[in-house]
């Protein structure tokens, strides 16, 4: 690629990156699904469609695909075949899913309990932790009521031991971790972008 050639390529991609609503996309060096983990509130959805978006690809949510299939939502799941009916069905989900190339594949907070699904994980994508401190965890999602996790007498208290339980496995299975802080989603989105263009799948022998 000569000078101007690459001054043209990296001018088009600094203009689409601050537009996120540009029709222009990004793309990244690599087809590898990308999964993006954390807690409930961290941003998977909402960060997971735009990032999709600005790459172009396609955008999968776990927990709305295993709605659509079984035609409930997941707090109806958990009330008629507890978290272990759920989670038996999560995984088989997300191994059907996790083979697809270039998908943006938002999990379930809990979907790193089982050894199967981290395994799952490393094995077929580059996998984002996104995350963000107990406080603003609980501030994003105090008024959600569609948390069955959180319907306790004192969800806060709930939600921290839940982190405090999970974040070991996150970190274990994060290719890259990703601070989603209090910056605004178009901002997360593209510093993410510019994390996984620079992220060498090679790097990881189990990639």
């Amino acid at each position: 690629m000569n000078d101007s050639t690459r001054s043209d390529s990296v001018t088009a991609q600094s203009k689409t990156l601050t537009n996120p609503d540009s029709v222009e996309t990004v793309s990244l060096p690599y087809d590898n699904p990308v999964f993006l983990v954390g807690m409930m509130g961290a941003g998977k959805t909402t960060i997971g469609r735009q990032l999709a978006r600005a790459l172009g690809r396609e955008f999968i949510d776990l927990d709305l695909a295993l709605e659509e299939r079984c035609g409930v939502r997941v707090a109806t799941i958990f009330e008629i075949e507890g978290e272990e009916g759920f989670r038996r069905r999560e995984t088989a989900m997300l191994e059907e899913l996790a083979h697809k190339p270039g998908i943006v594949l938002a999990t379930g907070g809990g979907a790193v309990l089982a050894e199967r699904n981290r395994h799952c994980l490393k094995k077929n994508g580059v996998v984002v932790y996104l995350r963000a401190s107990g406080d603003e965890l609980y501030r994003r999602v105090a008024r959600d009521r569609n948390r069955p996790l959180l319907q306790t007498e004192n969800p806060k208290a709930r939600l921290l031991e839940l982190l405090s339980q999970r974040e070991p496995l996150y970190d274990e299975v994060a290719s890259l971790v990703f601070e989603t802080g209090n910056m605004p989603v178009s901002q997360a989105v593209r510093a993410l972008i510019l994390q996984l263009q620079g992220y060498d799948i090679h790097d990881d022998g189990q990639r």
